[in-house]
């Protein structure tokens, strides 16, 4: 559920930038009141980066994260993109896994 949500903010980011670039710079008088797709990206990225700070609220509590990972995964939603970079760097040092499901039995994972 993180890794979608942590992509669905990078690429509702990308909508943004894509609406803004066509607002801004293609349209030759930005300020004729068209406003292109900004006014359906705007509202898009805001649910989903809500959406993603507060999940991350829940990764802390649930995977058991110091406070400098949530500070970190909550930084991450500021730039374009760094949840994506953020979500991978969390997977590969165990910050996605719940603390019961690392201690498993070397046992239980030969099965």
């Amino acid at each position: 559920m993180f890794r979608a949500v942590a992509l669905a903010e990078a690429l509702s980011w990308l909508g943004l930038l894509i609406a803004m670039f066509f607002k801004w710079i293609v349209q030759d008088d930005p300020h004729t009141g068209l406003e292109g797709g900004v006014p359906i990206m705007g509202p898009i990225h805001g649910a989903v980066f809500v959406a993603f700070v507060g999940l991350c609220f829940v990764a802390w509590r649930t995977f058991e994260w110091k406070l400098t990972t949530l500070v970190l995964a909550l930084a991450s939603s500021i730039p374009p993109f760094a949840t994506i970079w953020f979500e991978r760097r969390a997977e590969r040092a165990g910050h996605l896994t719940t603390p019961d499901s690392s201690a498993a039995s070397p046992a239980t994972n030969a099965r």
